[in-house]
């Protein structure tokens, strides 16, 4: 049986702010239980909800030290669908009404939590073949274990695996502070390791000392190798490529399911999408007052209103794109401007298109459920999530190919029958309108590919259990090197 720890600052159900929250309590009950006993060790947040909190069984606890200080640090315990939850205490360094709050205070907390989760190991009887450490607040791990804990006979063997959620969070400050909150020798702090551009950068480290690093998806391990996409990086990772993996997120099958899910107006499935998912968007266009016809193209977004996510080529062509014969509907929230900006074109186009400046969880399945398009014309997306929601309800993405959504979307081509999606290589507005066109021009003129097109978007499986089997190879080969 071979043990992994997954070790992270947030997951599912218990504390979420983005995507790795759905990683780390998602993918550890999708491996073989056969084969692998995998364990979650997470911050035990003031703010998590109190009916987690009252589940959690206390352990025991201990002082640790922390450079010059000791530190309390208190282990919890609950089992959460079969799969075993730690949780490190300290009110100290978790309090507050959400988890990350100033960098200065976070890089002092997730130094403290990197340490502990380490010291605690031997406390709970637990001793991982793998530590698998997710993002930059737990990249000490590896630096940790190198430094102060390897001389231990109980961590000798033990491996890392580094995995990148998003290269543009380093967890940076600077090098004497760090030195201070850290206790790790001033010969840690050299470019080779933990220095990046006169700071400490905890997410280096991490890269440098892990046996083995992941990202998110095929192309953006490739895409981070390159000064446009790699942060500063893009050296460091050149150097270590012949570690780095890319394994693409999966979703939740059983949330994100058409044919059962609870928020829709009608379910469906592949039989029968042709019939019942037009139900959806007749109840959509109501609901929001567009114009009510069955035929009207409609394009959904669901999404942080912000520039990474392409909004400034939406911007640039809103007004060209309304002229077109179609229908858009907006879920999200972010930058001003943005918002105002879709706002204005709700009020300039009333009927053709619905903005919905909030979030709900609600209406973003029935958008994914009722539209026809899904746009994502992303600049950079480690993986993305929204365009496998939308392939597994059977709305066809209209991405840029980028990152996880050229992994993802394959384009349709008319010559030979093949695609799940349309997408444009270069970032740039008037390619986005050609291919929303193009798009366009199949709907209404060959309805017989686009239900191909949707036929082959639902036959896909991007469900957690397929990325699990690719993370039970990594481990393989790991362990047998």
């Amino acid at each position: 049986m071979k043990k992994i720890l997954f070790a992270a600052s947030e997951g599912v159900p218990f504390i979420k702010t983005g995507g790795l929250a759905d990683v780390v309590g998602s993918l550890p009950r999708c491996f073989d239980k056969e084969k692998y006993d995998v364990r979650v060790i997470l911050p035990k947040y003031m703010c998590m909800r109190q009916e987690w909190k009252d589940k959690m069984k206390y352990l025991t606890h201990f002082y640790m030290d922390l450079s010059w200080r000791s530190q309390y640090v208190g282990i919890l315990q609950m089992e959460y669908e079969s799969v075993q939850f730690y949780f490190i205490d300290n009110e100290y360094y978790f309090a507050g009404p959400k988890p990350y709050g100033n960098i200065y205070q976070d890089v002092e907390k997730f130094a403290f939590f990197s340490k502990a989760v380490l010291s605690a190991l031997p406390v709970i009887g637990f001793r991982p073949d793998i530590i698998h450490c997710h993002d930059w607040q737990t990249g000490l791990i590896p630096v940790y274990l190198n430094a102060q804990f390897r001389e231990n006979a109980f961590f000798q063997d033990i491996k890392t695996v580094m995995s990148i959620h998003n290269l543009k969070f380093q967890g940076v400050w600077d090098v004497k502070t760090v030195q201070d909150i850290t206790g790790l020798d001033k010969s840690y702090f050299a470019p080779d390791k933990l220095e990046a551009y006169g700071d400490a950068n905890y997410l280096k480290g991490g890269i440098v000392y892990a046996d083995q690093i992941t990202t998110v998806s095929n192309t953006y391990a490739q895409e981070i190798q390159t000064p446009f996409y790699g942060e500063r990086l893009d050296g460091l990772m050149r150097a270590r490529s012949n570690c780095l993996t890319g394994i693409v997120n999966g979703i939740d099958y059983d949330e994100y399911n058409p044919a059962t899910d609870s928020f829709i107006e009608r379910n469906y499935d592949p039989e029968t999408f042709r019939k019942e998912k037009v139900k959806n968007k007749r109840a959509l266009q109501k609901e929001l007052g567009l114009e009510q016809d069955d035929r009207k193209f409609l394009i959904g977004i669901v999404s942080r209103l912000t520039d990474q996510k392409g909004f400034d080529l939406i911007a640039y062509m809103m007004d060209e794109m309304c002229q077109q014969d179609l229908q858009f509907v907006i879920l999200g929230t972010g930058e001003e401007r943005y918002e105002n900006m879709f706002r204005h074109y709700a009020w300039k186009y009333q009927g053709k298109v619905a903005s919905n400046i909030y979030y709900s969880e609600a209406m973003s399945h029935k958008i994914y459920a009722s539209c026809d398009a899904f746009l994502m014309p992303s600049l950079f997306e480690p993986c993305g999530l929204s365009q496998l929601m939308s392939l597994r309800y059977g709305t066809v993405p209209i991405v840029r190919e980028t990152g996880g959504l050229k992994d993802t979307v394959e384009p349709y081509n008319e010559y030979n029958s093949t695609g799940t999606g349309f997408s444009f290589a270069n970032y740039n507005a008037h390619e986005m309108l050609y291919t929303i066109k193009y798009a366009l021009d199949v709907f209404y003129n060959r309805k017989r590919d686009w239900n191909r097109i949707v036929d082959r978007a639902m036959q896909q499986d991007y469900s957690w259990n397929t990325s699990a089997r690719k993370y039970e190879t990594l481990y393989e080969r790991m362990l047998s090197e």
